[in-house]
């Protein structure tokens, strides 16, 4: 286990550093009471406006990715990791994976269900491409852990390597974290 999957950064900083934290944290929109009552979305719209902004943080994410040696595909969770998978995996040379809401992927795939701060759902991975692969995990935004947790199991039976997990955002006080088993968590922000 390494030292940014044991420990929880401190809150407004990040794995890159405060300049990247204060960025990303100069750019999210705090939504009150979305999807539901008594949730605040952190809404990164304003960050994925901002083409120099979010090139910095896709450059942060690629530079933790690739520091972890050698990735092969990058692996985004609908569907806001999706844009920010596919842009550094663009960035690495390397290929995408989505991991999509149940029954968007054609067959055969892999179905997991999970719990969410707002509720349950399911996600899916294509079976036939991940095997022996290097993963880089990748979502916008770690908080409950549900998400991410049915992700990194969805690619163990996949059978798949995942290297990190890189999100631009931790929501530290919902201990999503302690869910993921000691892999490395690259959070850019942590609040």
């Amino acid at each position: 286990m390494s030292a940014s999957a044991s420990a929880v950064p401190v809150a407004g900083s990040g794995h890159a550093g405060t300049a990247i934290a204060e960025l990303i944290s100069s750019r999210l929109r705090d939504v009150p009471d979305f999807p539901q009552a008594g949730v605040l979305f952190k809404d990164i719209v304003p960050l994925l406006a901002d083409g120099k902004a979010f090139g910095t943080v896709i450059d942060a994410l690629a530079d933790s990715a690739a520091a972890l040696g050698p990735v092969e595909l990058v692996a985004g969770i609908e569907a806001r990791g999706f844009i920010i998978a596919a842009a550094i995996a663009q960035r690495l040379g390397c290929g995408l994976v989505p991991i999509r809401k149940a029954g968007k992927l054609p067959p055969p795939t892999l179905r997991r269900g999970y719990t969410l701060e707002y509720g349950t759902a399911e996600i899916e991975v294509p079976q036939d491409v991940l095997t022996d692969k290097r993963v880089y995990l990748v979502d916008d935004v770690l908080a409950t852990g549900g998400t991410v947790r049915a992700a990194l199991d969805l690619l163990a039976e996949a059978n798949a390597q995942v290297i990190g997990v890189g999100v631009l955002l931790e929501i530290a006080f919902l201990a999503g974290r302690a869910r993921l088993g000691g892999v490395d968590v690259q959070a850019l922000l942590v609040v």
